[in-house]
């Protein structure tokens, strides 16, 4: 669901930062290349991550869920020069495609690959984190939060993605539509959670911010 007409979204797109050159190729060999590529994050949210990074100035950062990298290298972006971003994948057919574009940015070797369950990669990391994104398998969206919460630092953010779900969590739910019911809930959760406070962002399919206190 597009929640903006066609030429708003051109115009807000054409009037915010230009997207880098190399996550351009990025974008286009992932079209090309990898099933589902409307999971990028894309040019204007990519743009948003990139900003909201370079505001923070982490020291750390955990991704969870890389897909081809796109989003990862956005939130490198703001990253301290001695600082690292730790991104957590399950599909390991993917790491040398994420790879490839790593190491031809500025932030390669500050770039750790995990692949796995994230819910057990997570609590071997020993840092703290000053921002996390999540944006992975939805149904799993209440764990992976209760998991990085535990590694984020008072004053740090949390993103979550795709909390509105193509508009589904304003309308009937399905009775087998189990994922949507899920983010229904965590929406509430985050909402509700006396550990943060948050604001949730019509960017694209959702973006929710949600600063740890």
């Amino acid at each position: 669901m597009h929640f903006l007409s066609s030429i708003i979204e051109d115009y807000i797109q054409d009037h915010s930062e230009n997207e880098p050159e190399l996550l351009k190729a990025l974008s286009r060999e992932t079209h090309l290349k990898v099933i589902q590529p409307r999971m990028i994050t894309g040019h204007f949210q990519g743009r948003v991550l990139s900003l909201l990074s370079k505001i923070i100035g982490p020291l750390n950062i955990l991704e969870i869920g890389t897909y081809t990298g796109y989003s990862a290298l956005c939130l490198a972006e703001g990253l301290r020069k001695d600082g690292q971003l730790h991104t957590i994948d399950v599909n390991e057919e993917l790491t040398g495609f994420q790879r490839k574009y790593f190491d031809q940015s500025n932030f390669g070797p500050q770039i750790i690959q995990h692949t796995g369950d994230a819910l057990k990669i997570i609590p071997t990391l020993d840092m703290t984190f000053d921002l996390v994104f999540i944006d992975a398998e939805k149904k799993e969206y209440p764990k992976y939060f209760e998991a990085a919460i535990k590694k984020t630092r008072s004053g740090g953010i949390i993103l979550s993605d795709n909390v509105l779900w193509s508009g589904k969590v304003v309308e009937p739910v399905k009775d087998k539509d189990k994922t949507t019911k899920i983010l229904l809930e965590y929406n509430r959760m985050l909402k509700e959670d006396p550990r943060i406070e948050t604001v949730l962002l019509p960017i694209r399919d959702g973006l929710t911010l949600s600063r740890v206190l």
